[in-house]
């Protein structure tokens, strides 16, 4: 199948937001972006707009993006424009947290499990 991408695509993981309307959002990993567009991992690609915004906190970059293909739960979204260019208040410092959260709770559970 030949690579109709505009640009190399550099691997990459990232927690992102999709905005699927004014009042919905979507967690997301972003799997490998360039600067026109991104393959991007959600729990269920199935619900997802023909358009929608992108958020990268860690990149402090959110894009109106169009939905290329669907493949289970990952998509390919392609970049139409800048939305912003600066962090969306403290989405990266909350994601992070939640990351750490997650790894402690993580290693609790195995605790109790007999697995750690």
């Amino acid at each position: 199948m030949p690579n109709r991408r505009q640009s190399v695509r550099d691997k990459v993981l990232y927690g992102g937001v999709a905005e699927i309307n004014e009042r919905s959002t979507m967690d997301c990993v972003v799997r490998n972006i360039s600067e026109h567009g991104a393959c991007v991992e959600l729990y269920s690609a199935g619900t997802l707009p023909e358009e929608m915004n992108l958020t990268i906190a860690r990149k402090g970059r959110s894009f109106l993006a169009r939905l290329i293909w669907r493949q289970a739960n990952k998509v390919g979204l392609a970049f139409r424009i800048m939305t912003s260019d600066r962090p969306v208040d403290d989405l990266d410092e909350r994601l992070r947290r939640s990351e750490i959260k997650k790894r402690q709770l993580q290693r609790r559970i195995n605790e109790l499990l007999g697995d750690g």
